[in-house]
This record gives structure tokens, sequence and C-alpha cells, in this order.
């Protein structure tokens, strides 16, 4: 709850692919006797950001509009971009919606530092 609303974390398309396979790697790794990983580190990043996200949803940087890139707009229909940083140099990047009763936290992607770049075509 964030200011008696209701907050929801939805993951799009992309982003949900992503964290499944993550997922499913780290139990392969976890069922071969492998305690410790990048992919374990980097889950472990991502539900803890999801639980802050709950606790607060504008936990993140928000992304001047200017800087917004025409693939979200174009996408997802989008006016705000929010990026919030994960372990190893990740990056989460989710747009706010709601009403009266809901915030809806929506993970556009969840990306490398190198995707990352690419997307706000940083060099």
């Amino acid at each position: 709850m964030y200011k008696n609303k209701e907050v929801r974390i939805v993951f799009s398309e992309n982003a949900d692919e992503m964290y499944k396979e993550l997922n499913k790697v780290v139990g392969e790794e976890k069922n071969k006797g492998n305690i410790s990983s990048f992919h374990q580190t980097l889950l472990r990043s991502i539900e803890r950001v999801k639980e802050l996200l709950k606790n607060n949803p504008f936990a993140g940087d928000q992304v001047q509009k200017s800087l917004i890139p025409k693939v979200y707009i174009i996408k997802y229909g989008i006016d705000n971009l929010w990026r919030i940083e994960l372990a190893n140099h990740w990056r989460m990047i989710y747009t706010i919606t709601g009403n009266k009763i809901e915030i809806l936290n929506f993970i556009l992607d969840i990306v490398d530092h190198k995707e990352y770049n690419k997307i706000f075509r940083y060099k």
C-alpha cells in the first residue's frame, strides 16, 4: 500500500520473458548445487526492487520527458518513464499509471548496461 492505494507490479511481455528465463536459470543452478552466481544476484536484486516499488512506486529516477525513448512511447503509449538500478549495472525500466484505487508499476524492460545505453542512445 502506498498512500492508501494498492500497488501492483506488472511485467511487459519482454520483461516477463526475461524474468521467467532468469528464474529458470537460477533454478537449474541451485539444482546443481551452485549457491552463488551472477544470475542469482540479479534475481535477488529484481525481487528486492519489486518489494521496494510496492512500498514506494516512485523509488526510481524519473526520466525527463524529452529523453523518453520513442520506442517506448510508440509501443506502450507512455507519458512517464522511470529507471531503477539493479545489481551488476543492470536497470529496470518502468512506467507508472493508476487510478483512485491502485497504482500500477508497469515494468517495460530489465536490461544490462550495454542494452540500456543502446535504448537511451548513450555512447
